[in-house]
């Protein structure tokens, strides 16, 4: 019989639609995420191969005009150490949500919402780091320390090309090979981007299990530590241009790129990502979640928070025009939680007769 059940055919500890309340064995674990860490393993090691690699592009760029004056000074910043390494930006952008996300497992008790966290943080900071690194590869740009790193000396006789002849490429660069490379391979910052990705998902998390954005009027602290991990990655990323390790875009582009990858990444281990009444539910791997009335039932568990009803039996219905609901029928249409109440019952979803 192994993991499968006789009467249901469901593999043992698989919940029913829509249900993520349950454990599994460690066996039907791996089985499902499997995939994913050999997947993850294999996108760090391409991502670092990448990182690695020498900068594709040639870049050209100015020296000084004919009368000795740089043509720009933003890229003649002294060479500086980070305030924040890598390394560092990447632990904090990584440990510190996994760490929230464990401490409110003492409330919320889940398996499977801890499990969803913990894998989708991997999926958005491992995806938009290999991202980050093929655009400094293939792209690049030229740090605010290049010119201080390169330190370019033109022999005599040898001309520039471009207009005025004032145009160069690294050949004229008596520097540090290694720092050469990194100061050509500024665009996209990599602190920004793994900041963003490690803490906006974060800030969604926070959202969906304290209800910030929800059907009632929360405490002004949930609002204040849903965008602390904001701040957090704004702090991390405004770093970079004190320390002139990047320009203002480098920062920016990261930034969105970290983003992108949290949204996306939320919304594949969660059943929304505003829709107040699901963006708490963590999704399985072969198992649909079923939306249609719904909402009440998942209101009796999976968040931190315990007002207006959260995380009781009490239940919610309704929703907000942009939500699901607008793809059952529209929301607070006439019959839409009676509806929902039919579906529920029909799936089983009732407890002594009364909708959970």
């Amino acid at each position: 019989m192994g993991f499968l059940s006789r009467r249901t055919g469901r593999r043992r500890g698989e919940p029913r639609d829509g249900d993520a309340t349950t454990t599994t064995t460690f066996g039907g674990w791996v089985r499902g995420v499997g995939v994913d860490i050999l997947t993850m393993a294999a996108m760090g090691a391409v991502g670092l191969g990448v990182y690695n690699a020498h900068p594709a592009p040639t870049r050209s760029f100015p020296l000084t005009f004919q009368d000795g004056e740089i043509v720009y000074p933003s890229f003649a910043y002294p060479l500086r150490h980070e305030i924040i390494p890598i390394y560092a930006a990447a632990l904090l952008a990584s440990l510190i949500p996994i760490f929230i996300v464990l401490v409110f497992q003492l409330r919320v008790r889940s398996f499977w919402d801890a499990n969803n966290a913990i894998l989708g943080i991997l999926y958005s900071l491992i995806g938009a780091a290999v991202f980050q690194v093929f655009l400094k590869w293939l792209i690049g740009g030229l740090r605010p320390h290049f010119l201080s790193v390169c330190q370019p000396q033109v022999p005599d006789g040898v001309a520039g090309n471009g207009f005025k002849q004032i145009m160069f490429d690294r050949r004229v660069c008596t520097g540090d090979p290694k720092e050469v490379d990194d100061s050509l391979e500024s665009f996209p910052s990599g602190h920004s981007t793994a900041a963003f990705a490690g803490f906006v998902f974060l800030y969604l998390y926070l959202n969906a299990k304290l209800k910030v954005f929800s059907n009632h009027h929360p405490a002004f602290w949930k609002l204040i530590v849903v965008y602390a991990p904001i701040l957090g990655a704004t702090l991390i990323t405004g770093t970079l241009t004190i320390d002139e390790y990047h320009n203002w875009y480098d920062c920016f582009a990261g930034a969105v790129i970290g983003s992108v990858f949290a949204f996306s990444s939320y919304r594949m281990v969660y059943a929304s990502v505003w829709d107040f009444r699901f963006n708490h539910v963590p999704l399985r791997r072969d198992v649909p979640f079923a939306y249609a009335g719904m909402e009440g039932w998942v209101a009796g568990s999976q968040t931190f928070t315990r007002s207006a009803g959260w995380g009781t039996s009490a239940g919610v219905s309704g929703g907000a025009p942009f939500d699901a609901t607008s793809a059952l029928g529209g929301p607070g249409a006439t019959g839409y939680n009676e509806g929902g109440i039919h579906q529920r019952q029909q799936h089983g979803y009732t407890r002594n007769n009364a909708v959970v």
